[in-house]
């Protein structure tokens, strides 16, 4: 018979996988060329309590769940980057007298104890440099901190799920490749999950600021629940028929609370930045709770261009599945960004 010589070219297919409180997300991408193709995603909404995580038994079912889904979604790589919730992530920006490499690690180290609000031994410390402008008296780190049980108990999660984490990673650096991409000027991406709402300042591709809210879609549906005395799910399809009402674009009373909670800290981190010389382009709304007709509106008169975020903006995908993606791309923003590290 004929021989023929196989190439294995190296996969350059890579999962992202963002495990919230209330839905998995997964996506995979594969790289070439200069492009990130969408092979494949997939979306579950999960029903456990997030205090939970600590409880082993949660992992397994986790596992179980996220098995489920990549085999729904025809996942074909193991490999993964997955992130990590942004509350319980410590995240800061600290100035650093300029000084080697070598001298910054043990000085960044003894920095953290200042910053951090856990013992050192608990933690997993990285961090990272920032650009520095031609000003250079002093460096700019970004200190990222995790309390090192969290990170086992998700390498666990992947490991019973068959998969090879090749990367965490917190949630902001995702959001900031598949929102922000190659643009250089400031933004500040609003990122609105169920249960929390993290607000990170982006400048010349790097975060700067991490802020997080204990609000979320939830909070915004149980104040419609409560208001108009209806179910958590009426609301919920009460907060979509807003948007299908010709034109409606008020944002209801019962829903203001929560937003003001978001707007006001919006307000105050845009005030700060421009203070110190600094100039927003635009708000970047992403998140499951950013579908919520008339927010853009809602927070039109801080002046600043506000925006729905457009994760598919820098990949490649199938037209047959435009209309579905569409529909769900502002929940994968994060799982997009993933994929999408280098």
């Amino acid at each position: 018979g004929q021989t023929r010589t196989m190439f294995f070219s190296r996969s350059t297919s890579k999962l992202g996988i963002d495990i919230g409180t209330s839905s998995i997300k997964v996506v995979q991408l594969k790289r070439e060329a200069k492009q990130f193709f969408l092979e494949t995603y997939g979306i579950v909404n999960v029903a456990y309590p997030p205090a939970a995580i600590k409880d082993f038994d949660v992992l397994a079912e986790t596992a179980r769940i996220l098995k489920r889904l990549l085999k729904e979604s025809k996942v074909t790589t193991k490999k993964a980057i997955a992130s990590l919730p942004n509350n319980i992530v410590f995240v800061s920006v600290i100035e650093m007298p300029v000084m080697s490499e070598k001298e910054l690690k043990s000085a960044v180290e003894w920095e953290a104890q200042r910053y951090v609000p856990l013992p050192l031994s608990e933690v997993t410390l990285s961090w990272s440099l920032l650009d520095q402008g031609p000003s250079q008296e002093k460096l700019k780190v970004l200190l990222t901190a995790v309390p090192t049980s969290v990170i086992e108990n998700y390498l666990k999660t992947f490991k019973l799920a068959g998969l090879v984490p090749l990367a965490l990673e917190i949630e902001a650096l995702a959001l900031i490749r598949s929102l922000v991409g190659p643009r250089k000027e400031s933004f500040l991406i609003i990122d609105i999950g169920a249960r929390s709402t993290s607000l990170n300042l982006v400048d010349n591709g790097f975060l700067r600021v991490s802020r997080n809210l204990a609000v979320g879609g939830e909070t915004i549906t149980a104040g419609i629940a409560k208001s108009l005395h209806v179910s958590t799910a009426r609301a919920e399809q009460f907060k979509h028929d807003l948007g299908a009402a010709s034109g409606v674009q008020a944002i209801p009373q019962a829903v203001r609370p929560v937003l003001d909670t978001i707007k006001t800290e919006t307000a105050q981190l845009v005030k700060m930045y421009h203070s110190g010389g600094g100039r927003l382009q635009e708000l970047i709304f992403a998140g499951s709770g950013s579908r919520l007709p008339g927010l853009l509106n809602y927070f039109a008169d801080l002046g600043i261009k506000a925006e729905a975020g457009d994760p598919l903006k820098f990949i490649v995908y199938d037209a047959k599945i435009q209309s579905n993606l569409s529909q769900v791309a502002s929940s994968l923003s994060v799982a997009l960004g993933l994929a999408m590290r280098e």
